[in-house]
């Protein structure tokens, strides 16, 4: 690698996320699960019965791509969409019984690669590096910070 990549926390965060999501596509494939459809999962599982315009807003993603995400999930049994009582457009995004069932597994898996990916580190330099990383994404998100920011009481979760 040269300097700049060796020096460039942009370059080596893009890096790291496309190792990360190729780490969790292998786990998480043998479950019929991709990682985009992880990432909304990981939302549902939090509050399930949002909207897609919700989804989109907290997972900080293109309107096409959650759009072509839940069309695939709704396809593979994951989700179903209801009409919004409140709003004749909308629909609201609910878990299926398959995807309920595949939550204890799948972050099972992610946790898995979590351990993987922080091996090397003692708890405390692992919480130290998370930490760090929170607050780059609150620094280059367009939203204030969100408390609700998932936290492990263990960094190798």
């Amino acid at each position: 690698m040269t300097s700049f990549k060796t020096h460039s926390a942009g370059y080596l965060a893009n890096h790291m996320a496309r190792l990360f999501a190729k780490a969790l596509a292998e786990a998480i494939r043998p479950h019929g699960l991709a990682p985009a459809q992880f990432m909304v999962l990981l939302e549902l599982w939090r509050e399930d019965g949002v909207t897609q315009k919700q989804l989109v807003e907290r997972l900080d993603v293109e309107q096409a791509t959650m759009a072509s995400t839940l069309a695939r999930m709704e396809r593979d049994g994951l989700i179903e969409r209801r009409p919004d009582a409140a709003d004749a457009r909308a629909r609201i995004i609910h878990l299926t019984g398959r995807a309920r069932e595949l939550e204890q597994t799948a972050l099972a898996e992610a946790r898995q690669v979590n351990r993987r990916a922080l091996a090397g580190f003692p708890e405390e330099e692992a919480e130290q590096l998370l930490a760090g990383m929170r607050r780059i994404i609150s620094s280059l998100s367009d939203k204030p910070a969100k408390p609700d920011l998932p936290v492990s009481p263990n960094p190798m979760d």
